[in-house]
């Protein structure tokens, strides 16, 4: 069976797949880009990278109309807990599980991390999601750094990574990033949010096609891409 991502604005995607919907960061009110509103979607399960408000956004509220259970490290599992969240799944960096729908792994993500309360939010991080044998690296919110040529060895089918510069990598180290994880299909996300992530995805698409055999793929909000059946 196909995977089917589809691209809610900012660095919110759902992906369904493995008999499963899942969300990652649904930062969903308060964003002028999102394809979606919160009382739209229905996963099964949501992922969150980091505290960050435009992460976070309103995975809280989504999981207790839904009964979804979050997968997100030990500080941002308990603190969703304590606002009424019934399901959760923590996890910390390096390590993954594997759920009914396929494996979950979080993966380095250099960032920061506050939650609402201004308490902790533990260590940002990258997802790194099997699905029907297929390999999807969510860089979430990150600068470069060299051991995405290691995530890059067990064969990504699709990167999705931050172009907007000033929070995250910029085009360039984007480009460079491609180079070290050799995926198949690369979707830039994390721009035009904000006057200060304005950036050119169609100028970041040639580079990446002329210079990394990628194919990359600029979504629109509320567009999808679906990634060929696995062989």
């Amino acid at each position: 069976m196909s995977v089917k991502l589809t691209y809610y604005g900012h660095a919110c995607f759902a992906i369904e797949g493995g008999g499963a919907v899942l969300i990652i960061d649904p930062f969903l009110s308060g964003n002028p880009m999102a394809a979606v509103q919160a009382a739209d979607v229905n996963p099964d399960y949501i992922l969150i990278s980091h505290g960050h408000g435009d992460h976070l956004g309103d995975a809280i509220p989504i999981a207790k109309r839904t009964g979804a259970t979050i997968i997100s490290n030990f500080e941002i599992a308990t603190y969703c807990q304590q606002q009424g969240v019934e399901s959760v799944h923590p996890l910390h960096i390096g390590g993954g599980f594997n759920f009914p729908f396929g494996r979950v792994q979080l993966t380095i993500a250099h960032h920061g991390s506050a939650l609402p309360d201004g308490s902790y939010g533990g260590n940002p991080a990258g997802f790194l999601l099997t699905i029907e044998g297929q390999t999807i690296y969510h860089a979430c919110d990150t600068g470069l750094f060299y051991d995405m040529k290691l995530i890059g060895e067990k064969g990504v089918a699709v990167a999705i990574l931050p172009i907007g510069d000033n929070f995250t990598m910029g085009p360039d180290d984007a480009l460079r990033a491609v180079q070290l994880i050799e995926p198949q299909v690369v979707i830039p996300i994390h721009y035009d949010t904000f006057d200060v992530i304005r950036q050119d995805p169609q100028t970041f698409a040639q580079r990446v096609e002329q210079k990394t055999s990628a194919q990359c793929i600029i979504l629109k909000p509320g567009e999808s891409y679906e990634l060929p059946a696995s062989s």
